[in-house]
């Protein structure tokens, strides 16, 4: 009898114990949603559908993915801007987490490499807001992508960084791995680095479950990376805005 009653009382604290302590927000960041642009002057927006499995995955309230490309003179196709976005209002702990699907993971497992480059974090201003992007740079059959990612809990920036998938995919890449998937699922749980991630929401006390939204951008790399940079710098302004007051998650 009295192992069932610590065995509750242990269930118990497990479920309640997360509600009490990430409850912490950092008063630099501001507590706001980022909505998403689609009617750019200068571009063209295009819908791209999700694949139906990727959906599922995802569980998300509302997903954007898109294109834009260039009308205005003097740009070219290579110019092309390609967005992500989803959004997940309530935290069910039943499905996977929205940050879990990284391009670190999903587009190693996709068939892409990850290229060495640096730097692999940056800071854009956007609106007022100091916002944190994984930057990567990914190459498949001769095609090259330099990518941005981030994300937000409760309409704040994270205290820790969206690389726990990185170390993991890297080294799949390195030892030219075939079957990608199989690979990175068995040797995810082994990584350090995902479990440091783990502490650093712990001793920051900010949440790690919670209302999401995870933002991609990316770019192709024809005209080089300080280009293909400064495009997305340029571009991040112009498709992401405040969200109107009212609106609620």
């Amino acid at each position: 009898m009295k192992s069932l009653v610590a065995l509750a009382v242990l269930v118990l604290s497990i479920w309640v114990f997360p509600r009490f302590w990430y409850t912490r927000k950092d008063p630099a960041s501001a507590t706001q949603w980022l909505d998403t642009r689609t009617n750019i002057v200068g571009w063209n927006y295009h819908a791209v559908p999700v694949d139906s499995s990727a959906e599922r995955l995802l569980v998300a309230d509302r997903l954007e993915n898109g294109e834009f490309l260039p009308e205005a003179k003097g740009r070219r196709a290579g110019d092309t801007v390609r967005v992500f976005a989803a959004w997940r209002l309530k935290e069910d702990p039943r499905e996977i987490g929205l940050f879990v699907h990284t391009p670190d993971r999903c587009w190693v497992q996709g068939g892409w490499d990850i290229e060495a480059s640096s730097p692999d974090i940056v800071t854009v201003p956007v609106h007022g807001r100091d916002l944190s992007f994984e930057r990567r740079v990914f190459s498949s059959h001769g095609q090259k992508e330099l990518v941005y990612f981030t994300g937000l809990v409760a309409g704040q920036t994270l205290p820790y960084r969206l690389d726990h998938n990185l170390s993991v995919s890297r080294r799949v890449v390195a030892d030219g791995v075939m079957d990608k998937e199989r690979t990175t699922k068995a040797s995810r749980w082994n990584d350090s680095l995902l479990w440091r991630r783990v502490v650093e929401s712990f001793l920051s006390r900010r949440p790690l479950l919670g209302p999401k939204q995870f933002l991609r951008i990316s770019t192709p790399l024809d005209g080089g990376a300080e280009a293909a940079d400064r495009r997305i710098r340029e571009f991040l302004p112009m498709w992401l805005e405040p969200e109107r007051p009212g609106a609620t998650h």
